[in-house]
């Protein structure tokens, strides 16, 4: 299956669907499109992550620690959940302070023997599958927001831009690879911030502070990635913190991410001179609009 139909193909969905919620707009999202589908859900949120009103939206909300995987298959067997979903972040800095693992979490980071997210949570989905809870992509209800290639704000990438969106593109595609995070920052053809624990925005915050103005944010992929389960998504803060940093323009790969709350996020990057463009590859940069 390509990337375009793990991130659009609907499958027959029975209700309700079952969510494991993390911070960010992304399970809102989740939940608004579910039930336009005639689709209840029943969420289990991780708490300090996400956003109360997921309680306020769901068929049933059930809050939960990092670590508690053997709540999560419980919650979703009681409601005779056959679907589910995995959308929103975990701060990772929380990952090393005080987490809590259940037996089954325990057992099963005892079996692959690492911390790395990618092997973690295809874990996480085998769980669930063992249990009759199959995983899907949050995107396949939210089709509107996997972009095709082309320019989503009024601005386009200056020649310098350009130069440097190649740059980053390679250094994410490795950054990828060795499985550490997804976004790269670029600025005068120096990569000057690469993401590690502090997650996208924190990137680009201290991207801003080390070179200033005028950087170029590349958000990419894993080459390895499980599409299903790790997608990269941008929403409104990213581009409220690429303004604060004062960073210049976003690159993100067409049909493999997410644009959450697009309106806004185009409305507010054009207001702030923003560009934001989705690629297939760095070549296709030249042709383009």
């Amino acid at each position: 299956m390509s990337a375009a139909e793990v991130l659009t193909k609907v499958p027959t969905l029975s209700s309700p669907v079952g969510l494991v919620a993390g911070s960010g707009s992304y399970p809102l999202e989740f939940i608004k499109n579910a039930k336009a589908r005639g689709l209840d859900v029943v969420v289990v949120a991780h708490v300090g992550e996400a956003d109360p009103a997921v309680a306020t939206q769901a068929l049933h909300c059930e809050w939960i620690k990092v670590g508690e995987l053997g709540k999560i298959i419980s919650v979703f067997q009681a409601h005779k959940v056959k679907h589910a979903a995995l959308a929103g972040g975990i701060s990772r800095p929380k990952l090393f302070g005080g987490v809590k693992l259940d037996l089954r979490a325990l057992s099963l980071l005892a079996r692959t023997r690492s911390v790395k997210d990618d092997i973690l949570l295809r874990a996480v989905a085998d769980e669930l599958r063992k249990e009759g809870i199959e995983v899907i992509s949050a995107s396949v209800l939210l089709s509107n927001c996997v972009p095709s290639s082309g320019y989503l704000s009024k601005r386009k990438l200056s020649q310098e831009e350009r130069e440097d969106l190649v740059i980053g593109w390679e250094a994410a595609r490795t950054l990828g690879a060795l499985d550490i995070g997804q976004t790269v920052v670029v600025s005068k053809g120096m990569v000057v911030a690469i993401e590690a624990i502090e997650g996208t925005d924190g990137t680009i915050k201290r991207a801003g502070e080390l070179a200033g103005t005028g950087c170029v944010v590349v958000k990419l992929a894993k080459p390895q990635q499980d599409l299903r389960l790790d997608l990269p998504a941008i929403g409104s803060k990213t581009i409220e913190t690429m303004q604060a940093a004062k960073a210049a323009a976003l690159v993100v790969e067409t049909g493999k991410c997410l644009i959450l709350e697009r309106d806004e996020v185009v409305r507010l990057a054009d207001r702030a001179g923003i560009a934001i463009v989705a690629l297939s590859d760095p070549e296709e940069i030249e042709s383009v609009t």
